[in-house]
């Protein structure tokens, strides 16, 4: 079974995506790490994030560095925004993601594309959203817990900004696949999200078996 779960940042769909990963058993990937991990490549070979050449070059990184702490931070986010707009870049990591995807079993992968060009095949699709008020509010408290002293407006404005980025970019644009459920996190707790989440992937993946029992062989 593959489930993919899209959605913008802070809306709640790294936290819904793992726990259907721990709830149904399977393997998990944060495909954001990938592009955040380009963008720390960037820094450390001193390229230009914005010249998709540069940012290309950066993408040869070893796996090892998806479990490096600084991927996690502010500043190497903002930059993996920048470099996930390079069409050439979601080309080089297009067949990774294909693969985690495709391993026996399936797996659970969240991020911005999964569901229409990662993986449309998958047996779940999730859309996660929430308001951009709501989700600055989200992300300046993690922000603050680790020490930041960011202002809470600069948090906003930074994540309508990566929104805009997002949503509008020529390659893999941010967008619901038109065969997702929808999940608005705004006013729900983790635990009330975490369940609806589950009901609509078994509803999803009840449609779909229906749906395989009436197709002639």
């Amino acid at each position: 079974m593959i489930i993919a779960v899209d959605g913008p940042a802070a809306s709640g769909k790294g936290t819904i995506a793992r726990a259907l990963s721990r709830h149904y058993a399977l393997p998990y990937l944060d495909t954001g790490l990938l592009y955040r991990a380009v963008a720390q490549n960037v820094r450390q070979m001193e390229l230009n994030p914005e010249i998709e050449a540069d940012a290309v070059a950066a993408c040869n990184f070893d796996d090892a560095l998806l479990d490096d702490a600084v991927l996690r931070t502010d500043e190497v986010g903002k930059l993996a925004s920048v470099v996930s707009v390079h069409p050439l870049v979601r080309a080089t990591l297009f067949h990774r993601q294909r693969r985690f995807a495709n391993q026996p079993g399936g797996a659970v992968l969240d991020g911005r594309d999964i569901g229409t060009v990662i993986a449309p095949e998958a047996d779940a699709k999730l859309f996660i959203r929430a308001t951009p008020t709501i989700r600055a509010k989200r992300r300046h408290a993690e922000l603050r817990e680790n020490g930041s002293t960011v202002s809470l407006d600069k948090v906003l404005a930074d994540i309508r900004a990566r929104d805009l980025r997002d949503s509008t970019r020529s390659a893999a644009p941010l967008v619901a696949a038109n065969d997702a459920a929808l999940l608005d996190t705004s006013f729900l707790s983790i635990e009330a999200s975490l369940q609806r989440a589950i009901e609509l992937v078994e509803r999803q993946v009840a449609l779909r078996a229906e749906r395989d029992a009436y197709r002639p062989s």
